[in-house]
């Protein structure tokens, strides 16, 4: 397990706990707050940290953080504490969504990590996820979609940096590093 998927399996731990608590704020918080702080996407000690979202602010953390994929292109081996890869499904038009759910792990019945509007929070199937929403706004079932979180890629310098070397003398000495 990765620094990251240690992170994420302590979040689902913290989510899952949350959920069982009565009259606790937890109840505001959506799917899609509950499934992008899964992932990491909020800076956040805690889940009660994170300021909930609306299907538009989803929408467009959706277009800026997600890559659209095929749902052949999901890995069959996958495990999330185990990949470096993060994977979301979406239910609804992805310009106007219904819920996030995250791919968890596909050996198991039930792989999908999401909270449900009735049930609070837990690992579901997709047939379980999608009885939620079926013919509610004329959801079927080709409303699924599964997009793959981008990977952060630093930035590379462009321009030689600068490095200064400080002698004892007061001397000091510039190398450019490329």
């Amino acid at each position: 397990m990765d620094h990251e998927g240690l992170f994420v399996s302590e979040r689902i731990k913290e989510v899952s706990m949350m959920c069982g608590r009565e009259q606790s704020i937890y109840d505001q918080i959506s799917s899609f707050g509950i499934a992008l702080y899964i992932l990491g996407l909020f800076d956040a000690d805690d889940i009660m940290a994170v300021d909930d979202i609306d299907s538009d602010e989803a929408a467009a953390i959706l277009k800026e953080h997600f890559t659209a994929i095929k749902k052949e292109d999901l890995p069959e081996d996958y495990h999330i504490s185990k990949s470096r890869e993060k994977y979301l499904a979406v239910i609804g038009d992805p310009s106007f969504p219904k819920h996030f759910a995250v791919l968890a792990d596909t050996h198991s019945k039930k792989p999908f990590f999401s909270k449900l509007r009735y049930f609070g929070s837990g690992f579901d199937s997709l047939d379980e996820l999608m009885s939620d929403f079926k013919g509610e706004d004329g959801i079927t079932d080709n409303d699924i979609h599964y997009f793959r979180k981008n990977q952060f890629v630093p930035k590379v310098l462009s321009f030689p940096s600068k490095i200064y070397i400080v002698r004892d003398d007061g001397e000091y000495l510039v190398c450019e590093h490329n």
